[in-house]
């Protein structure tokens, strides 16, 4: 008896609760599940979204023009100006080149491209027209190859024959520059040491 005469006295610290506050927090919690689960069994009841195949891209990945450069960053640079590599499909920034990759290649960025992780199925035309395109880029680059090495090898070939003739040049050269020696002997001197001449007629 006690306890329940100090319950009801006035200066009874204990919280007391408001049965109609909660009860009405409860029925709006329960109205707004029902209306999750009927939009939940709408979206079930609807037709799944149908994404485009998982395609090659069709543009280069840049990932070295701004390598090296320095830029100031402030509180108000849009996200596309900051540090790192900006995806302006999702809207983020990722730091590193590594990464980037990753994140094109990943399933969160191909979905908001409007595409599955999905790859078509190539068919057996597709398979040849592909090994015909590769045979003829090897065929030309074969060909590529091919006109070099000729060109190379007319390049040392010219070389040599410019090398050739001035070895001849410079033989002619000394021949002539041998020939001017000899011509300018005194005769006296030549008979003094016992030489007829150089190249000269017989004695008689």
């Amino acid at each position: 008896m006690a306890s329940n005469s100090s319950a009801n006295r006035p200066d009874d610290h204990r919280r007391k609760w408001d049965r109609d506050e909660f009860e009405k927090i409860a029925k709006e919690r329960l109205d707004k599940e029902d209306d999750d689960s009927t939009e939940n069994e709408r979206k079930r009841n609807e037709p799944p979204i149908r994404r485009e195949l998982l395609k090659q891209r069709e543009y280069k990945v840049d990932l070295e023009s701004r390598l090296g450069k320095s830029q100031v960053i402030t509180k108000t640079t849009p996200s596309s100006q900051m540090g790192g590599y900006y995806c302006n499909v999702c809207d983020c920034v990722v730091k590193d080149s590594i990464n980037f990759l990753d994140h094109i290649n990943g399933k969160k960025h191909q979905r908001n491209l409007g595409m599955s992780m999905k790859v078509e199925r190539s068919t057996l035309d597709q398979v040849k027209k592909r090994f015909e395109l590769n045979k003829r880029k090897r065929e030309e680059k074969k060909k590529d190859y091919d006109f070099e090495s000729r060109m190379q090898e007319l390049r040392e070939e010219e070389a040599k024959q410019k090398a050739y003739k001035r070895e001849q040049r410079q033989d002619r050269k000394r021949k002539a520059d041998d020939d001017d020696l000899d011509s300018g002997v005194d005769p006296d001197m030549a008979a003094m040491m016992g030489f007829s001449g150089f190249g000269g007629a017989k004695k008689k």
